[in-house]
């Protein structure tokens, strides 16, 4: 793991930079919610001027949404990294891929929420320690699940990847149905809505793939 935990500080610089970027963008959106839930042409209605859309209108559980879902967000992405060298199946790869197109963005995008709203961004090692997170309703990977999915590799990767992202999906899914019900800052509610919609397909096509639906 020490080679991904390496990847992760060179990293820290350009994401601490792309934080600041995404805060300053933020701050100049005014007051209707904008596209800074980071999911221009997923379909969400634009914001309303009621409190809940309104900059600034946010409360604990959209502070909790954030700050939870940032790491869970990027072990997603080691796991879609390993994907694209150990992965066997060309299936496999692509859905690799497009998690990680799709939750990359969203990770700058809650940064910058954090950022504008004063809250600690969680740190680049958050994924690996997850901590906070350690209470088995995120889907998180262990330690040791996540070494042990970096030594495999061909089929056994395939499959062991696909068992581990579905568990990890089912998790996001959870915790973006507790932003929906409890949040209201609506740029999150709205990106909590396509993590819904969207995570629950992939569930879908990995069971598929799995040949377990």
């Amino acid at each position: 793991m020490t080679a991904r935990r390496l990847l992760r500080t060179r990293k820290a610089a350009a994401s601490a930079a792309a934080v600041t970027a995404a805060a300053l963008v933020l701050a100049a959106c005014g007051t209707d919610g904008g596209d800074s839930s980071g999911h221009a042409g997923h379909g969400s209605a634009p914001a309303t001027s009621s409190p809940s859309a309104e900059r600034g209108g946010h409360n604990a559980a959209d502070v909790a949404f954030a700050q939870g879902m940032i790491p869970h967000h990027r072990q997603a992405v080691d796991m879609a990294d390993m994907a694209a060298e150990r992965a066997s199946a060309k299936e496999v790869k692509e859905l690799a891929a497009a998690i990680r197109k799709a939750q990359d963005p969203e990770i700058r995008t809650m940064s910058g929420w954090l950022t504008s709203w004063g809250e600690q961004v969680p740190g680049e090692d958050a994924s690996a320690d997850h901590s906070g997170h350690g209470d088995g309703t995120t889907g998180m990977m262990t330690e040791q699940e996540m070494e042990q999915l970096e030594k495999s590799s061909g089929k056994a990767f395939d499959t062991a990847f696909l068992q581990l992202m579905i568990k990890h999906h089912q998790g996001a899914v959870a915790m973006a149905k507790t932003e929906q019900a409890k949040g209201s800052y609506q740029p999150a509610k709205d990106m909590a809505g396509d993590i819904i919609a969207s995570q629950s397909a992939e569930i879908t096509e990995m069971n598929k793939l799995l040949g377990t639906d």
